[in-house]
């Protein structure tokens, strides 16, 4: 490894919310300088960076204005709703976007990853179709059967996305994913509902001058589209492990670039499906704060700056459970934290977003055990303790 690395480095990130809070904290351990950027006030990464910025993230001006302002050395980006043309700008000025630009623009459309997968790469996919209009999605739907899935193609955290059972809930769908859309996009994806075993998250590594690594597959369960829980080692074949990894290796080395992908698979039975792909620490992998040596954050700083990773140690059976918020409220204060902290092995991270509302991801519970099972449980129990009031 080059002694020519020199830290600290200037990072921007663009998207400020928990995981970009949690990265941050990485960042800082290192001596990096972080500015953090955000649509809001007092984003999470906002509240442990240097300095932070409130812009559209989908503004060209806004971007250039605040890349211009402060010249990193890195552009991070968190979230998929950024004007991502301008980031082939600012990477065609020297400056270095994670994992690139253009694997940035491929990602946050979720039509340009399902085609370099399914046509560029021959990858196994779900079938699916696209539409623009209703009258769009109720003929696709038809044709791919029901039940399918409809979701926005551009979206955060699986916002917007419903499980169709028939017909007659054709519309209703329609209109969630265009309510929940993120950026100026009007048009959402729908595909076929795969019957899988399990679903999983495989974070996968790559680096700037080193192979490409992974981390124990991490399996989650989703509701509404949004993940509830998620626990490493998730149970599979050794088989389909292997499976995975080639396919998330095949995926990563078409996009380019360096640091972490949380690239998910649907596993039935017989097959390894490829599912979908974010170019940056994933929310299921979460439960690494408590599971790993070291955490999907740290890794992913390690490979955006190109620092070694020699080696991953998953700890045993470890589990994450969400803590959701049940109402909207602008003041809101934590309950219960002391008890969920009384059992062994567990730890409760509280993000500290400035604001409430339904279903909201407010913070997580953390938790490890002789079994996944009982580090599940554990984790659900000490989610369900801590209670968010009004103030």
């Amino acid at each position: 490894m080059s002694n020519s690395i020199k830290l600290p480095k200037k990072l921007m990130l663009l998207g400020s919310g928990e995981l970009g809070k949690e990265f941050v904290i990485a960042a800082q351990r290192l001596g990096n300088y972080v500015i953090a950027v955000d649509r809001y006030v007092n984003a999470p990464a906002m509240q442990v960076a240097d300095c932070a910025e409130v812009i559209s993230m989908l503004s060209a001006d806004d971007l250039e204005a605040v890349v211009t302002k402060y010249q990193p050395d890195l552009i991070i980006p968190e979230i998929e709703a950024i004007r991502t043309e301008k980031l082939l700008e600012f990477e065609q000025r020297g400056i270095t976007v994670i994992p690139t630009a253009a694997a940035t623009n491929y990602t946050m459309n979720r039509d340009r990853i399902r085609e370099l997968a399914h046509k560029e790469l021959g990858i196994r996919t779900a079938k699916y179709g696209y539409a623009v209009t209703l009258e769009e999605l109720i003929s696709i739907s038809s044709e791919i059967g029901f039940p399918n899935v409809v979701k926005p193609v551009m979206s955060s955290s699986g916002k917007g996305q419903s499980v169709v059972a028939n017909q007659y809930e054709v519309e209703k769908a329609w209109n969630y994913a265009i309510a929940n859309s993120r950026g100026d996009s009007q048009k959402v994806i729908v595909e076929e509902f795969i019957n899988f075993e399990i679903e999983i998250t495989l974070l996968t590594i790559k680096q700037w001058n080193a192979p490409t690594i992974f981390c124990s597959p991490i399996g989650h369960r989703q509701e509404r589209g949004d993940y509830q829980e998620s626990w490493q080692p998730a149970d599979i074949s050794e088989d389909k492990i292997l499976q995975s990894q080639a396919i998330a290796k095949k995926v990563t080395d078409a996009l380019g670039g360096a640091g972490i992908f949380g690239v998910e698979f649907f596993i039935t039975k017989d097959e390894v499906i490829f599912s979908e792909l974010s170019p940056r620490p994933h929310d299921t992998g979460m439960v690494t704060l408590i599971s790993q040596n070291l955490n999907e954050f740290e890794l992913h700083l390690r490979a955006v700056l190109g620092l070694p990773i020699p080696h991953i140690e998953q700890l045993g059976p470890s589990a994450s459970a969400v803590i959701l918020a049940s109402e909207k409220s602008d003041s809101i204060s934590f309950i219960g934290v002391a008890e969920a902290l009384a059992e062994k092995d567990v730890d409760i991270k509280l993000f500290g977003k400035p604001s409430a509302h339904p279903y909201r991801r407010m913070g997580v519970a953390l938790a490890k055990a002789e079994t996944v099972q009982q580090a599940r449980d554990k984790a659900i129990t000490a989610a369900n303790k801590v209670l968010i009031i009004s103030t």
